[in-house]
């Protein structure tokens, strides 16, 4: 595959500042860095994350890190069964001295928005959050506001207690750009969070080393990489794979797709380059593509996984030379 030129001089200030960030990340929550790229490369490629693991691991204050990181507004809301749209979005209130109605923005109007337990709170109130995801924007009463740049919904959940949960539709898991689990931390590092977090929690000190422009512009930098057209081809191929296996009932959508190539873009940025690589599109693949994939009864009862299928089209997908 050809590419346009080989230097990897233009992009060092964005791989500064990505590593910056990334380094910061790992100041307070013990996960591999592997992980909390992906995470910061999400943001990077203004997408939204799903993290789903076990109550304790940290998620939720790897999203306040990753808030304070970039200096961004923050707002936490813990989804519960009674919980109402207008309590994401906002509501018009009447004011009396006025004598006209006033809107009232909710959490949402903030740069990163986290929505812990999201499986908790009715499909009706999940689905607050549809609008402001794909479009950034929300829309009450017929008048619509714009949300700020960068914008990032991070969602928590439990991967094993279900009892009074309502699991994401698919149309809502197809928003979320990547699904990933932040495990539980080796030995030595666990020993250490303890320590840390019973005598002075590094979070309570963690100071800033970007800002929200500086998000913005690592967003725009990103979508000027350059992607070839057999890549594109390349990641058409993946999904269309997907599409074909019988062991799912859904699969891939072009949505999905268009997912992996601002994820993919946004590696190549942290790599220092000015283009795509087909290593960029594996990286990031199962990250991706693994929660949308609908698996069939059949295959669910065998205990196959998303990940899984993900890795297996991976490998039988002819890679462009």
């Amino acid at each position: 595959m050809s590419e346009p030129g080989s230097q990897r001089v233009e992009s060092v200030p964005a791989v500064e500042a990505i590593r910056a960030i990334v380094d910061n990340l790992g100041r307070v929550v013990h996960a591999p860095e592997e992980t909390l790229r992906l995470c910061v490369l999400c943001l990077v490629s203004e997408g939204h994350l799903i993290l789903e693991d076990f109550p304790g691991v940290g998620k939720t204050m790897l999203a306040k890190a990753l808030a304070r990181s970039l200096d961004m507004s923050f707002s936490r809301m813990q989804f519960t069964p009674d919980l109402l749209p207008s309590d994401v979005t906002g509501v018009n209130v009447f004011n009396q001295r006025s004598n006209e109605f006033e809107f009232r923005p909710g959490p949402v109007f903030a740069n990163l928005l986290l929505v812990d337990e999201i499986n908790r709170a009715s499909p009706k109130t999940q689905a607050a959050l549809l609008e402001c995801m794909q479009e950034q924007q929300v829309t009450t009463d017929g008048v619509t506001n714009q949300l700020a740049r960068p914008f990032m919904v991070m969602a928590t959940q439990n991967p094993i207690e279900y009892e009074g949960t309502y699991p994401l539709p698919e149309a809502q898991l197809d928003r979320f750009t990547m699904r990933i689990a932040i495990g539980y931390p080796p030995l030595s590092e666990e020993a250490k969070m303890l320590t840390e977090q019973t005598a002075d929690p590094p979070l309570d000190a963690l100071e800033p080393v970007a800002n929200a422009a500086d998000a913005i512009a690592l967003a725009d930098e990103a979508k000027a990489i350059f992607v070839e057209e057999s890549l594109n081809r390349y990641v058409v191929a993946l999904l269309r794979s997907t599409r074909g296996d019988t062991r799912l009932y859904l699969g891939a959508s072009p949505r999905a797709g268009i997912a992996i190539l601002r994820v993919a873009k946004a590696r190549a940025l942290a790599d220092g380059r000015t283009y795509l690589e087909p290593d960029d599109v594996k990286a990031v693949a199962v990250a991706v593509l693994a929660h949308r994939l609908i698996l069939a009864p059949e295959a669910r009862s065998t205990g196959l996984t998303g990940e899984q299928i993900v890795r297996e089209t991976l490998e039988k997908t002819p890679v462009p030379v």
